[in-house]
């Protein structure tokens, strides 16, 4: 099992869904960082259920305590540790599925892996409870970015056929990323907001659960961030929003639209700003050889609807070898993508900046 990520920065992820405490160690992280403590709380609140009539009635407060790497209100150099306690256990709702393994779950998948030794319950290590703690990771390199004015936002682009507005590839606004944040359900267009909740809901109603997808921008990267090839900053930003549960695709700048394109029409063509170098189109989303080219960085990814639905669902039991049926009727997310966007923002903060500390370009 590799819970460990990151080159310079390195990010180490501990704890079960349903165990006693799930929590984050951070290694090569900066000294002398003043930690908000409050900007940090408010990024890991806007992970929770929220409004609970399109989220799970798993009530978690994501409270976390800080043990190491952290003395009179900056971190000193040392590896900086975070947990958060696990409170709404139900360990008989986890008792069916010692056995049957739940369709698109992981759980037939780390039987065959962890050689039956795997913590089924909610998923245990695999679960999404361990965004909690690598969105506070990605709170804490925020931080770090914010200082140098890199700002990074997303937004719910798609659920089902309903679209938001999308980002302006070149000109991305600095005042439309801040105020994302700031919104229990993050839409650009607040009337698209309110249909995709009742598409949603329309979902929750019929025992179902519908996914969509998420678009994320930052701005004021400098040029030059990258270490390709097996680190190109695609690579690294892809690494890690692969680190989430249920996202099952990337695309950056034009995406998969690219192979329609002439190279005329891909190509992001040049020009001179003062003492800056810009292009007139973005269709590389901010990254060109794997290295950022000063535009901002723009990609979306696909959520997948959570696995877990009210209704029975053919699968297998393990330990009789028989077909059956199971029905995973506990609390669960009629959709998770309002939930998984500060993640995406967390995990792109930490790529970015480890990027920029692994290429020696100090901050």
């Amino acid at each position: 099992m590799s819970s460990v990520w990151g080159n310079i920065m390195k990010v180490s992820l501990f704890g079960e869904s349903q165990g006693d405490i799930i929590g984050v160690t951070i290694h090569g992280i900066p000294s002398g960082v003043k930690l908000d403590l409050e900007f940090i709380k408010k990024e890991m609140k806007r992970r929770l259920s929220g409004n609970y009539n399109v989220a799970t009635p798993r009530q978690e407060d994501d409270e976390f305590i800080i043990t190491t790497g952290y003395f009179n209100g900056y971190t000193t150099g040392a590896p900086l540790t975070a947990t958060i306690k696990n409170k709404d256990i139900k360990q008989a709702d986890n008792d069916e599925f010692k056995d049957k393994m739940r369709p698109s779950f992981g759980d037939y998948t780390e039987h065959l892996r962890y050689n039956g030794f795997n913590d089924y319950r909610g998923g245990g290590h695999h679960s999404g409870r361990l965004t909690a703690p690598l969105l506070f990771a990605g709170a804490v390199a925020k931080l770090i970015l914010k200082e140098k004015n890199i700002v990074i936002g997303a937004h719910i682009l798609k659920i089902a056929d309903i679209f938001d507005e999308v980002f302006d590839k070149v000109n991305v606004s600095e005042e439309l990323l801040k105020s994302l944040p700031e919104k229990l359900f993050p839409v650009i267009k607040d009337d698209m907001g309110l249909i995709m909740q009742t598409e949603i809901l329309k979902a929750k109603y019929q025992k179902d659960t519908i996914g969509g997808i998420v678009e994320c921008a930052a701005i004021n990267i400098p040029g030059g961030v990258g270490n390709p090839f097996f680190d190109s900053m695609e690579s690294v930003i892809s690494h890690l929003l692969f680190s989430i549960p249920s996202i099952k695709a990337v695309e950056f700048g034009e995406g998969f639209n690219i192979a329609n394109l002439r190279g005329s029409q891909a190509n992001d063509q040049m020009y001179m700003e003062g003492d800056k170098v810009k292009t007139y189109t973005n269709h590389s989303g901010g990254i060109v050889a794997g290295i950022t080219n000063g535009m901002p960085i723009i990609f979306r990814v696909a959520v997948k609807p959570p696995p877990t639905i009210a209704k029975p669902q053919k699968t297998v039991d393990i330990s009789t070898k028989e077909n059956t049926t199971v029905d995973t009727v506990s609390a669960h997310d009629p959709s998770m993508i309002h939930r998984i966007v500060p993640v995406i923002e967390g995990v792109t903060a930490l790529a970015i900046l480890d990027s920029i500390l692994s290429g020696n370009n100090h901050i």
